[in-house]
C-alpha cells in the first residue's frame, strides 16, 4: 500500500524533524517494511513502504546522481520498463530496478509534465533542490489519496487526513457542506474532506509551490470523440479482451507474491 508525508514551510523557518517522525508514525499500517525521509531546512518528507518491487535497492526517496531532485512515492509504475528503456537510451544511469527512479529522470527529461507519460496509479511528491519547488501529482483516475493543508504560509501533505491532523495547529473543524455531499453522494468528492482546513488534490491535477507562488494545474482530461466510427460488436467485444488482458499483464509485475480479490460480478468473472 505505501503512504507518503511532507511539510514545506514557505517562510524557510527550520521544521523540526520530530513532526515528520510523527507524520510517518501515523501511517506505519501502510508501510512496514520501511521507513524512508529527506530534510532540508524548511521542507521535509517521508514514506512508509511496503516492498514490492526491487525489495532491497527500493527504499525511499529516491534522487538523481546530484542529488538536486528527489522523490517519495505511493503506487506503481505500470509502464515504468518501457520508460526506462528509453531514459537508459538516453544516457540516464540507474541504481536500482524500483519504478520510482524512473520517475526521477523523467523528470530530469522531460520537467513537470512528465507525469503524462506514466501509466499507473500513484500519488508523487517530488523536490526541486535548485528551484526549491515541491510538486505533488495524484494519478488520472485518483486510485491513490492525497489531502493537503495549505494556509499560505505551510503545506502539509499525507496519504491519509490523521497524518496532516497530528499537527495540532491545524483544526479539526467539520465542513459541513462535505457533510452533506456524504449523505447525498455515499461519499465526499475531491477537492473536499470532511474538514474545512484540509483538501483532496484532484485526480489528473497536480501540485507546484515555491515561495513565491501556489498552483493547482490539470494534466489530463478524458478525450470524447463524437466523430467514433462505429464497428460491429465482434470488435469491441475483442477488444475488451485484448486491454483487459495487458491491464492484468501490467498489474502482475512484483518480486513478491500476490493474488487477486475478486468479488463474483461481472468485472471478476472477466477476469
Amino acid at each position: 500500500m505505501c503512504g507518503i508525508v511532507g511539510i514545506f514551510n514557505l517562510d524557510k523557518e527550520d521544521i523540526k524533524n520530530q513532526s515528520l517522525y510523527d507524520m510517518c508514525r501515523t501511517i506505519e499500517h501502510r508501510g512496514p517494511d520501511d521507513r524512508g525521509t529527506y530534510f532540508r531546512q524548511n521542507f521535509s518528507m517521508g514514506m512508509q513502504r511496503l516492498s514490492i518491487i526491487d525489495i532491497d535497492n527500493g527504499s525511499q526517496p529516491i534522487y538523481n546522481k546530484q542529488k538536486t531532485v528527489w522523490t517519495v512515492f505511493n503506487g506503481e509504475i505500470y509502464n515504468y520498463k518501457e520508460l526506462r528503456k528509453k531514459l537508459v537510451a538516453k544516457n540516464y544511469e540507474f541504481n536500482s530496478n524500483t519504478d520510482t527512479e524512473v520517475i526521477v529522470h523523467l523528470y530530469e527529461e522531460y520537467g513537470e509534465n512528465f507525469v503524462t507519460l506514466l501509466n499507473g496509479m500513484f500519488s508523487i511528491a517530488l523536490w526541486d533542490v535548485d528551484k526549491e519547488t515541491l510538486f505533488l501529482y495524484r494519478d488520472r483516475m485518483g486510485e491513490k489519496p492525497l489531502h493537503y493543508h495549505y494556509d499560505n504560509k505551510k503545506l502539509f501533505f499525507g496519504s491519509e487526513i490523521k497524518s496532516i491532523l497530528i499537527n495540532k495547529n491545524i483544526s479539526n473543524e467539520i465542513d459541513y457542506y462535505a457533510l452533506s455531499l456524504y449523505f447525498s453522494l455515499g461519499y465526499i468528492p475531491a477537492p473536499y474532506t470532511i474538514y474545512k482546513d484540509i483538501k483532496k488534490l484532484l485526480p489528473a491535477h497536480y501540485i507546484k509551490i515555491n515561495t513565491h507562488s501556489f498552483k493547482i494545474k490539470e494534466y489530463w482530461s478524458l478525450n470524447i470523440n463524437d466523430q467514433l466510427e462505429l464497428k460491429p460488436e465482434a470488435y469491441y467485444a475483442e477488444k475488451i479482451i485484448e486491454l483487459l488482458t495487458d491491464s492484468i499483464r501490467l498489474r502482475l509485475i512484483s518480486d513478491v507474491p500476490l493474488g487477486s480479490f475478486l468479488s463474483g460480478g461481472i468485472d471478476s468473472s472477466l477476469i
